[in-house]
């Protein structure tokens, strides 16, 4: 009988070495790339910014905002070779589980409609369609709508 080894996970908060790592996951997940300067500066400010490793390597991050009692997931992105194990769930866990540590009422986000298994994630965590920003992401040919989603966190505290 073989013994079947489970990866080693880990959540910590993002420190200025990871920046080349981080962007360079960025640069894989997406056509429109965040620059490093926009992580940079979300450090520099304070924004909640945390990687997962797997196995000692960086397999992801998120960056959120969280003001008076409203939190905003900024980002959150997954090594390409990493999806569809699972890492998403637990990093917008993790991001869920801050927000209401801080007492946060509200956990925002923006999507790309044409994202659907980020989509059907939030879905799945109980989010709401709240609105739409036009033109909110570049696209190939032109401009993509945002697609505003809202948890309450507050109905837990009920």
């Amino acid at each position: 009988m073989a013994a079947v080894l489970e990866p080693s996970l880990s959540i910590r908060p993002m420190q200025r070495g990871d920046l080349s790592a981080v962007v360079a996951l960025e640069k894989a997940s997406y056509p429109f790339p965040w620059p490093r300067g926009i992580f940079s500066d979300c450090l520099r400010v304070g924004y909640r910014c945390h990687v997962i490793e797997v196995d000692g390597w960086l397999a992801g991050y998120t960056v959120v905002s969280m003001a008076v009692d409203e939190a905003h997931l900024l980002n959150l992105c997954i090594d390409p070779d990493r999806r569809r194990q699972g890492l998403a769930t637990v990093m917008l866990d993790h991001v869920l589980r801050e927000a209401r540590i801080a007492d946060m009422d509200r956990l925002f986000l923006e999507v790309r409609p044409s994202n659907r298994a980020a989509v059907a994630l939030y879905r799945r965590h109980g989010f709401q369609v709240i609105g739409r920003r036009p033109g909110y992401y570049p696209a190939a040919e032109g401009r993509e709508d945002g697609m505003v989603m809202v948890l309450h966190l507050d109905a837990d505290r009920g």
